[in-house]
């Protein structure tokens, strides 16, 4: 449901909140929903299981693919938010890029490779217009909260803080995007994401 392509993130930056968005035919996905070059990033699909070993290492990775997604994802919302909102997605924009290079020195403190952003994620619904791009944010940011939720219960020490800073900081810019707020967030989005319901694209 992409209607908005992007460059690879890492290496030429998604459309930034000032500028026009960019034009283009949605890009191709496969049967899952997913697309052809790229997966949209969940929170909890990535993270390995209890008992699997890597200790912090795969969460860190989940967060690492979840903020890639999010870089590319405020592309999209530059692109399509309304005047009064653009300066707040660039902040927004920047802020994830920013994390993710701390996840990216975290997985290698850990013996790991950085996962590496796709080409392109699959959003989960079109976004046409400013208002779309405001759920779209908003979407962004909590599921960013699920993920650091869980890098909070995998790390320790300065690594465990950092989540908790993360963790945040998105709880906070998905009330500003949506206008409202949870008691507990990251863990009302994984508790939104375990109960069975119909199938999403992601």
């Amino acid at each position: 449901m992409l209607t908005a392509p992007l460059p690879h993130p890492a290496e030429e930056p998604p459309a930034r909140p000032t500028g026009p968005g960019p034009g283009g035919a949605p890009s191709g996905r496969g049967p899952s929903g997913q697309a052809e070059d790229g997966t949209w990033s969940s929170p909890g699909r990535t993270t390995a299981p209890a008992g699997s070993g890597g200790g912090a290492l795969p969460a860190v990775q989940a967060a690492l693919a979840a903020e890639h997604a999010a870089v590319y994802g405020y592309g999209v919302v530059g692109a399509r938010a309304e005047e009064d909102r653009r300066a707040e997605a660039r902040q927004a924009y920047d802020a994830h890029r920013a994390r993710r290079e701390v996840l990216r020195r975290a997985v290698r403190r850990l013996g790991g490779a950085p996962e590496p952003a796709a080409a392109a994620y699959a959003l989960p619904f079109e976004v046409p217009d400013g208002a779309a791009a405001v759920r779209l944010a908003a979407e962004l940011e909590e599921r960013v909260a699920a993920v650091y939720a869980d890098l909070v219960r995998a790390g320790t020490g300065e690594l465990r803080r950092d989540a908790a800073g993360a963790l945040r900081e998105a709880a906070v810019r998905a009330v500003r995007w949506r206008g409202t707020g949870v008691p507990f967030p990251g863990l009302a989005e994984r508790s939104a994401q375990a109960s069975p319901g119909p199938s999403r694209d992601r």
